[in-house]
């Protein structure tokens, strides 16, 4: 069964979609705080527009983040938004 996968550039950065909208991932190398805003906002806006009918999981590359702070607020900013499903791997 072939699943459908997305991408998106924001910031220099590739985010995907795949099964439309029930896993995001962004696996870029690096994401600086002032990236962070830009990243989840459009993980954010691209879900409504998806609507997937289960849960979402987004992942990041736990490495990519330069501090924790930049982490939490990702995970935050996406909670707020009803993406409960944050991991950084």
């Amino acid at each position: 069964m072939a699943v459908p996968i997305e991408c998106r550039e924001v910031a220099s950065k590739n985010i995907y979609s795949i099964g439309y909208g029930v896993l995001f991932a962004c696996l870029d190398e690096s994401i600086t705080r002032e990236q962070v805003e830009d990243i989840a906002q459009t993980i954010i806006d691209w879900h409504g527009e998806l609507a997937p009918s289960s849960e979402t999981h987004v992942f990041f590359r736990d490495s990519a983040f330069r501090d924790d702070v930049s982490k939490t607020n990702m995970a935050a900013i996406l909670e707020q938004n009803g993406i409960t499903h944050v991991r950084s791997l």
